[in-house]
């Protein structure tokens, strides 16, 4: 049986506001959040630098199967 999904961290980021603004664009342009986008954008950097990351846990989509 699968482990249970952990937690996402959750940390304070200061950050320029340009930089932010240039993410909010990026992030519209990809259908996604801020969020996502620095995940994604972070992944990426890593990659290109030779450091192996696990992949996503991917989330189940829809409803909980209800319970009788």
């Amino acid at each position: 049986m699968p482990s249970p999904p952990r937690p996402k961290k959750a940390f304070p980021l200061r950050i320029e506001p340009s930089l932010w603004d240039a993410l909010e664009r990026a992030a519209a342009a990809d259908f996604r959040s801020v969020n996502a986008e620095v995940e994604c954008l972070l992944r990426e950097a890593l990659q290109r630098r030779g450091i192996k990351v696990a992949p996503p846990e991917q989330r189940k989509r829809g409803r909980p199967p209800r319970e009788e």
